[in-house]
């Protein structure tokens, strides 16, 4: 059986669905890893390395021949229509932005699945990209708006006078927020932090960072995401916030509700209350975003001098780690489905619904679409 990875078409997509020391993994269980060439180029893998890990190097069309097709962002209506009946996809699949090629998939009698729908349980973490590649963009914001700044982020004692600390406020306190707060205190920043899950609170402190007591109802959510809020209450929470956002040298925002717009959590008139010089770093732009003016993969300044960077494909900003990553979410999960090669029997695909991480994760299959997912 073929696993095949393609060049990611979309502009802006710099990681890749396998690097080369996964395919070991595929190979072990009787896998062909085909690997069309250059398509971890971005990601510092080149074909020779494949071609080393066991991978074959293909020039021309590799998807007609695929059991298995493995990438980053969704197979375009085009590319699914190419696919055999019955084989397999892996990728962000968005059941909101995607339905396209979900309709795609299904005509084909594709099986296809998303990682943004892996369920959130323990045993399906080591799988969990969309937890893997917030990772990534926690991390990066931190560094954008170190970049943007026009101060220090530590406290530097000199002999022309003692340098304050950048005073760094993190709205959000999911995977991405945590890791902008550990990034940011590694740079020597003041951190302090809000999240409408209260429960997060010990995760904040722990890492040296203040937790923001709004004395608001709590979100808690299923699978660890918070639960959307209605307008009455944001109103409250942005009236609450304004205070810490106006004493901000650095805000990075980063929350996000799956399937749905970004909530806003920050208005014109909270920009307006940030002093000049400062920046905002809206991890959501692409979703909505999470602050009024943001455009995604642009830097807009406001009037009163404020600098909002709107986030666009940040992890693949990162694409040597989030390949890393992400490849070995996607190998996980393939293996979750397989069954190895073994006394003369080929590997084979073993789909069984009845495994919340493959039925929670399946959008199509044997000619049509899964559920109301």
């Amino acid at each position: 059986m073929r696993v095949v990875v393609p060049k990611e078409i979309k502009d802006g997509e710099k990681r890749v669905a396998l690097v080369p020391d996964v395919i070991n993994k595929l190979t072990r269980l009787g896998f062909d890893v085909v690997i069309e060439s250059g398509a971890g180029v971005h990601s510092q893998a080149v074909d020779a390395e494949y071609k080393a890990a066991g991978a074959t190097i293909s020039d021309g069309e590799v998807l007609s021949t695929a059991d298995a097709v493995l990438s980053v962002q969704p197979l375009t209506p085009a590319q699914m229509g190419k696919l055999k009946k019955g084989a397999i996809t892996i990728s962000f699949l968005s059941p909101v932005t995607a339905v396209d090629s979900i309709d795609a998939a299904a005509s084909a009698g594709v099986t296809a699945f998303s990682l943004e729908l892996v369920p959130r349980i323990s045993r399906a973490q080591s799988m969990d990209a969309l937890t893997s590649q917030a990772l990534c963009a926690g991390y990066r914001a931190v560094l954008v708006g170190a970049e943007l700044s026009p101060r220090f982020f530590p406290m530097l004692m000199t002999a022309a006078g003692t340098v304050t600390p950048a005073q760094v406020l993190v709205l959000g306190a999911g995977v991405a927020g945590l890791q902008a707060i550990a990034t940011a205190r590694r740079l020597g920043a003041v951190v302090s932090a809000y999240d409408v899950r209260p429960a997060s609170a010990d995760e904040v402190r722990s890492m040296g960072a203040t937790f923001i007591e709004l004395e608001l109802e709590s979100l808690e959510g299923s699978g660890g995401y918070a639960r959307e809020m209605t307008e009455d209450r944001a109103a409250k929470q942005r009236d609450l916030l304004t205070p810490y956002i106006a004493k901000s040298h650095i805000v990075i925002t980063t929350a996000a509700v799956p399937g749905r717009q970004a909530p806003r959590l920050m208005t014109q008139a909270m920009v307006d209350s940030m002093g000049p010089g400062t920046v905002i770093v809206d991890l959501a732009a692409e979703t909505g975003g999470n602050v009024e003016g943001s455009k995604p993969g642009e830097i807009v300044i406001t009037s009163g001098g404020v600098k909002i960077w709107g986030g666009k494909d940040v992890p693949s900003q990162l694409p040597f780690h989030a390949s890393f990553l992400y490849s070995r979410n996607v190998v996980n999960l393939l293996t979750l489905m397989t069954t190895a090669a073994k006394e003369g029997e080929p590997v084979a695909f073993n789909l069984n619904f009845e495994d919340e991480i493959i039925n929670g994760s399946a959008l199509t299959h044997a000619g049509s679409r899964r559920g109301d997912k």
